[in-house]
């Protein structure tokens, strides 16, 4: 076994048991400790993502149990793929909080850290009741760093959040408990096995099972009608924590494409594709409500969560067409959207800071005080969310679109997503004009963006650039990633095999 398939999980788990131990002590070793992790997660998940790279199905058992009933953590290429997403996402993110943006107190920096692990441990697993254990990590810190800093605000909105999600958390037991009763396993692979080899009577409750399963991803990915929770929970976060929330919808994308290619896939019987039906509709109208929302927004940072919002609906349209190139096109745009959404939040922090107490409202205000830089950065971050060329969303949206084709329901995408680009266009014009033209007076004594937190902006936007500029050979990747996905034999073979080995 490789060893370091589980380095994901125990870098942040020990980092934040030893920040937690540090509490109280020089601030300074905290924040240093903190980004030593993240950039060290950030190497190890390209070493990771090399190793996948070759097509082979990696895997690791826990304390040497074996699977259908030991824990075992599944490196392939989307898993490696996301951890590789979310190490840099973490890394610039934890650049801006220690520029000042972690007050008060030196907790978000461990919290930070166990929801790395959270996160981690879901790309990972193979297990779909580890899946629970680590969403229920991932949302315990993420409740934690929602209501960090205090505020009215802060605390409605993390009340909504924690409310909606143990609701969620619920009807997650209740539909593994349903197949675990069905099938006796809650292994991924296993279950693959048994759910198509389900005696007939007993597939409306593994139906039922399933539809409660994409109940409760879809409220981790803010799918329509089930993300009221998300705008005022990202635009009241702290800046580091929304950049890094960008991410957690995309958990939710990741765990339905795990789930309805694998356990609910092509293969399953009388439930085999269960989701499709449904993606098509919820997508399409998740793009609708998002755009509409970033149009009507009063506040920047409630413009940027619906753009969020109008990523996992894009995600979604591309996983509901079900092919090849569809699914490379959208994993293409999950890079994109997760990094530039991360990048606005930040850039909204410090525009928000440099408009005195108007804040991030859009509306006319003072002029601020690093006006042509801002303004440059918002507009490299604007075109490239649009989708104009040359940036990487130019290229999601193309190959999406290429993707789609002419098949099913397809011109429907054509006309809900270019017509998004315009109405995005004017969204982020408005907001663009407002802040950087329309603009009086600046406000006196206005603290500037030190180089920090202008170096975290920018090295999301220069990731942007690299996706844009490598485009061919991340492409590749995702081309492969979505044959991978489409072929679950290799994965049921790999679990196989690598029980009869090491069992051995």
């Amino acid at each position: 076994m490789n060893h370091f398939l589980i380095a994901p999980l125990l870098l942040p788990l020990l980092t934040a048991v030893l920040l937690i131990l540090l509490s109280g002590r020089s601030l300074l070793l905290i924040r240093s400790l903190s980004l030593l992790s993240a950039a060290a997660l950030t190497g190890l998940s390209a070493y990771l993502m090399h190793l996948a790279s070759d097509g082979e199905i990696r895997l690791y058992a826990l304390g040497n149990w074996m699977p259908p009933f030991g824990i075992v953590l599944v490196l392939d290429h989307l898993s490696a793929l996301m951890l590789m997403v979310t190490a840099v996402l973490a890394l610039f993110s934890l650049i801006y909080a220690t520029r000042g943006n972690d007050a008060p107190g030196d907790k978000l920096h461990a919290m930070v850290q166990f929801l790395l692990l959270g996160v981690n441990g879901a790309f990972l697993t193979g297990d779909l009741f580890n899946l629970f254990v680590f969403f229920e990590v991932l949302l315990i810190a993420s409740y934690s760093l929602l209501l960090h800093g205090r505020g009215a605000e802060r605390a409605r909105a993390g009340l909504h959040y924690v409310v909606i999600n143990l609701a969620g958390s619920a009807l997650f037991l209740i539909a593994v408990a349903a197949l675990y009763g069905l099938t006796g396993s809650l292994n991924m692979a296993d279950l693959t096995v048994k759910i198509a080899q389900l005696d007939p009577a007993d597939a409306p409750l593994a139906a039922t099972a399933g539809v409660l399963l994409l109940v409760v991803f879809g409220l981790k990915a803010a799918i329509a009608p089930l993300y009221f929770w998300l705008p005022r929970a990202y635009a009241s976060a702290s800046a580091p924590v929304a950049a890094l929330f960008a991410v957690m919808t995309k958990v939710g994308v990741y765990t339905i494409v795990r789930c309805y290619t694998l356990i609910f896939g092509d293969n399953a019987g009388p439930v085999a594709n269960l989701a499709l039906p449904w993606l098509w509709p919820l997508a399409l109208i998740t793009l609708v409500l998002g755009l509409l929302g970033a149009l009507a927004a009063r506040e920047l940072r409630v413009q940027i969560a619906y753009l969020v919002i109008v990523s996992v609906g894009t995600l979604l349209a591309g996983i509901a067409l079900h092919t090849e190139a569809a699914l490379a096109a959208s994993f293409y745009y999950l890079i994109h959207s997760t990094l530039i959404c991360g990048a606005l939040f930040l850039l909204a922090d410090i525009i928000q800071r440099q408009r005195g107490e108007l804040a991030d409202r859009i509306s006319k205000g003072p002029r601020l005080a690093q006006s042509a830089l801002l303004g440059a950065l918002f507009f490299i971050a604007a075109i490239s969310v649009i989708g104009l060329p040359p940036l990487s969303g130019f290229i999601g949206k193309l190959l999406l679109l290429s993707a789609a084709g002419t098949q099913g329901y397809a011109p429907w995408l054509w006309v809900i997503l270019l017509a998004g680009s315009l109405v995005t266009l004017m969204a982020l014009s408005r907001s663009g004009s407002t802040f950087f033209w329309r603009t009086g007076d600046p406000v006196a004594g206005t603290k500037l963006a030190d180089k920090g937190e202008l170096l975290a902006v920018i090295g999301l936007l220069v990731c942007i650039g690299s996706v844009t500029l490598g485009a061919s050979a991340v492409l590749d990747y995702t081309q492969a990633l979505a044959r991978q996905l489409l072929s679950p034999e290799a994965y049921i073979q790999a679990m196989q095999q690598f029980t009869v080995k090491e069992g051995a």
